[in-house]
């Protein structure tokens, strides 16, 4: 039954307007890393401002909040998730199931072009260590934003509030607030199994593995048990 959720929600995914949205910004960062080679762009620089600043502070959380979002959200909003809800099955098996589409498509889209755009900078190494810690990263954004989705009736907003004040403005302003966010535990994890030191972050590598792990245990948490107060009509109680 949990592949059967799993393919209906990829199928319909996919097949909303909302997934065109996927398409451009993977093609934007191979492409302004080409530009930027072409030009005599250093390695660090294309890592720097290009690999981190757009693939990792843009690519990864967008897809993620549209996928995120998408998968259960977009059923809650026209009332399709009420021919879900009708089947015995467990409401940790329904999130389980969506959390599990939503990784995968957002790690897929967000890990690939990241590493032909570090393989194109010549950085292909780094481009490796990036794509993995994406994935790690589109888990743990993946829980964050499908939990939002059943919490509240804007969780896109409150999504970008999260990547655009958080992560792109505070983030990079008070150090404390790192420990926060997933955008720097993709950085760190990324150093840490590439050495690389053209990327670094002042949080360790530990600290990220932890703390994505604790970020995706308490959305996939709260996403269960916010699903579990929904009647069969698929509003909450």
């Amino acid at each position: 039954m949990n592949l059967t959720i799993a393919w209906i929600t990829l199928r319909g995914l996919l097949g909303r307007r909302r997934s065109l949205l996927l398409l451009p910004l993977p093609l934007i960062l191979i492409g302004i890393t080409a530009v930027g080679k072409a030009i005599g762009a250093q390695p660090d620089e294309l890592a720097e401002d290009v690999l981190i600043g757009m693939g990792v502070a843009v690519l990864l959380p967008l897809v993620s909040l549209i996928v995120g979002t998408g998968v259960l959200g977009s059923e809650i909003d026209d009332g399709t998730v009420v021919h879900i809800l009708t089947k015995p099955i467990p409401r940790s098996r329904i999130i389980l199931a969506k959390l599990a589409v939503a990784t995968l498509v957002s790690a897929v889209v967000s890990a690939v072009p990241m590493y032909v755009a570090a393989a194109v900078g010549g950085v292909a190494d780094l481009g490796l260590a990036l794509a993995a810690a994406c994935a790690v990263g589109a888990l743990a954004y993946s829980a964050l934003f499908l939990a939002l989705s059943v919490v509240t009736r804007r969780p896109v907003l409150l999504g970008l509030l999260y990547v655009i004040i958080w992560e792109g403005l505070l983030s990079n302003v008070v150090a404390g607030t790192r420990s926060v966010s997933v955008q720097h535990y993709v950085i760190a994890i990324a150093q840490k199994i590439s050495g690389s030191d053209l990327i670094g972050t002042t949080i360790s590598a530990t600290v990220a593995a932890v703390m994505s792990v604790v970020i995706t245990v308490a959305g996939t948490w709260l996403a269960v048990q916010r699903l579990r107060s929904f009647s069969v009509a698929g509003e909450t109680s």
